[in-house]
């Protein structure tokens, strides 16, 4: 029987399980079993002596260096299916013994250079299911020489660390399917000697270029690793340059041809192999010739056709490649850019284009249009020298005198960003190829050119810095007689001007507020006009229907049943009765107001109801006066 103080000790060693999971000690190892316990974070009171850790199916968000201290011990962690969308660096560094990591169903994006530090023995590392676009290239340096088996699928990744991946010699399976990759580097799986299983279904690659390893797939028995290799769903452009994976052989796949015309949709290993073709190069455009100042930017362009795409090269004067310096610069497009031109730069270039099908060439002419550092046209040995600013040319200008008055140089109608430039004819010393104006400011050091044909005697500058001042040249450019393609250039004046400063914005604001103002107040009193006049009109229109004269009833022949007709009674004219009020609509008792009125209209009416009747007779019209007002009455 154990003593009660050794069963104390090993009672207050071994660690309580954590609550809500399960804790089994078989065969001398401790598993901790969380899986699906809705745990927001690693328990802390995890067994430290822990080998085997399950963590799966949580809502665990970030993973940090005290999840796992002193973890020596653990062998097995799986965190699928988790939240998590961070790994601090060395989260889990004290996994020394760290054999297989599972991460899969989580939502990474990215993984930094220290965010797998630590474990120095992994084998299996299962990354899944992510959302990775960027994985940095030393985040798998700890676990390159031990690493088995590694699981990238169902990412967003365009790259990977080959770099890495390719020094993993006991790598046995990768699989990259369902991601963005549409490029493989040349020899990236050379020295994996042991990888099985290659996995690139589903991505953007169109064309694969050639690695040994892909051979290894032909014959089994020559291999002590067959290569089972899978790239169906991608984009395969089944050009030449996939010709010698068609040679591999393998009917048993069923990856599918994307382009070219006449092949989209056929099974890759079923086109035979004379149509796997190409086209070769073919210049579509270039430059021909192009004459630049010493000291401007010189721009070579040169465009080619083919299939596949034409890889494009220069070669210089000197018949060297030209290639990337702080003085020139290639781009993959066939643009060739020289920054700063010298002398020396002249001469004939050739653009190459080149791809499996074959290469095509084309040259272009680079002239240099020298310029002297004074202003007679040449240096020392009789050559023109390399331009300077237009501060010498300026001081040349002054030494020379009264040489071409005739051309003097002038600027006129400055603005805050424009002048006009405008010279003479000048003597006819020699022929002009063409003029020349340099020009800085007091803002910008830069010297500035422009080109203008012989022909014109003007120039307008423009996009000029408000405020500034301005030194100005103007040189005439001339072909040299002689074998030599440099020219002579002669100076024909200078100038100093300085530009308007800028206007302000506040009162270009104020122009604006006053103008919108008057337009407003001008407005105001036209309508104010037209009001005025449409009540008046109204006013006048009233007044006119109130002085209009009653209803005069004349020559009013009745129908008689025999009798003589009698007299009609002539009314004398009145005048216009007052404006009827509205308290006397109702008053019948005076027969002068509003009443009058209404009497006659009603007379008027009764009158002719009689005479419709044949009963209107001149007594009776006298002997019913008091009911024709009573009729009058009922009217109104």
């Amino acid at each position: 029987m154990a003593p009660p103080l050794l069963l104390l000790l090993l009672a207050s060693g071994a660690a309580a399980c954590p609550l809500p999971c399960v804790c089994q000690n078989l065969s001398e190892s401790l598993s901790t079993l969380c899986a699906h316990r809705g745990l927001l974070f690693v328990p802390p009171n995890v067994d430290r002596r822990t080998v085997e850790l399950r963590l799966a199916d949580n809502f665990i968000q970030a993973l940090g260096p005290p999840d796992f201290r002193n973890m020596t011990g653990l062998v097995d962690l799986t965190l699928s299916r988790n939240a998590i969308t961070r790994i601090s660096a060395r989260a889990f560094g004290d996994l020394e013994s760290l054999r297989s990591l599972h991460l899969d169903g989580n939502r990474l994006v990215e993984l930094g250079a220290g965010s797998l530090r630590g474990p120095g023995n992994l084998q299996h590392l299962i990354l899944s299911g992510n959302q990775l676009g960027r994985i940095a290239p030393g985040a798998f340096d700890d676990f390159l020489e031990s690493l088995e088996d590694l699981d990238l699928s169902y990412n967003n990744l365009r790259q990977v660390p080959w770099a890495g991946i390719g020094a993993m010699p006991a790598l046995h399976t990768l699989n990259l399917d369902h991601n963005l990759i549409d490029a493989l580097p040349p020899g990236a799986f050379a020295q994996l000697g042991q990888l099985s299983r290659l996995d690139l279904t589903s991505n953007r690659l169109a064309t694969l270029a050639p690695d040994p390893l892909f051979s290894r797939g032909r014959d089994a028995e020559a291999s002590p690793a067959p290569l089972v290799l899978s790239f169906s769903g991608n984009p395969l452009h089944c050009n030449c340059e996939l010709l010698w994976l068609r040679r591999l052989a393998r009917p048993d796949d069923l990856e599918t041809c994307a382009s070219l015309p006449g092949l989209a949709g056929r099974y890759f290993w079923a086109v035979p192999e004379g149509e796997f073709s190409c086209e070769p190069p073919l210049i579509a455009r270039h430059t021909q010739r192009l004459w630049v100042l010493e000291g401007q930017r010189a721009t070579l362009r040169c465009r080619a056709l083919g299939d596949p795409t034409p890889t494009m090269h220069w070669v210089g004067p000197d018949d060297r490649l030209v290639g990337n310096s702080s003085r020139a610069r290639a781009f993959p497009n066939g643009t060739l850019e020289l920054g700063v031109t010298g002398a020396g730069d002249a001469g004939d270039y050739t653009c190459i284009a080149t791809n499996p099908a074959g290469e095509a060439t084309a040259r272009v002419e680079l002239r240099v249009l020298a310029l002297p550092h004074g202003g007679n046209g040449s240096t020392e040995g009789g050559r023109p020298g390399p331009s300077d600013i237009a501060a010498s040319a300026r001081t040349a200008a002054e030494a020379e005198g009264t040489q071409e008055t005739e051309a003097a140089v002038q600027v006129t109608e400055v603005t805050a960003t424009s002048g006009l430039v405008s010279w003479g004819p000048g003597r006819p010393v020699e022929p002009v190829w063409m003029f020349q104006i340099q020009y800085n400011s007091s803002e910008d050091e830069a010297l500035i050119y422009r080109i203008v044909p012989a022909s014109s005697h003007h120039f307008l500058l423009k996009h000029l810095v408000p405020g500034a001042d301005y030194d100005l040249c103007l040189l005439a450019l001339s072909p040299v007689a002689g074998p030599s393609d440099l020219t002579a250039t002669r100076l024909l004046g200078c100038a100093h001007f300085s530009t308007l400063p800028a206007t302000p914005l506040c009162h270009a604001l104020q122009a604006h507020v006053l103008g919108g103002t008057l337009t407003v107040a001008v407005g105001g009193v036209l309508v104010a006009a037209l009001l005025v006049f449409t009540v008046a009109l109204l006013v006048r229109g009233r007044g006119a229907g109130n002085g209009r004269l009653p209803l005069k009833l004349s020559h009013v022949q009745s129908q008689t049943n025999g009798g003589p007709s009698p007299t009609p009674k002539s009314h004398p004219p009145r005048s216009p009765p007052p404006r009827p009020q509205r308290s006397c609509s109702l008053d019948l008792g005076d027969s002068g107001g509003c009443y009058g009125y209404a009497r006659r209209l009603g007379g008027v009416w009764a009158r002719r109801s009689h005479s419709v009747h044949g009963g209107l007779l001149g007594a009776g019209c006298r002997g019913v006066g008091g009911s024709a007002e009573r009729l009058e009455e009922s009217v109104v």
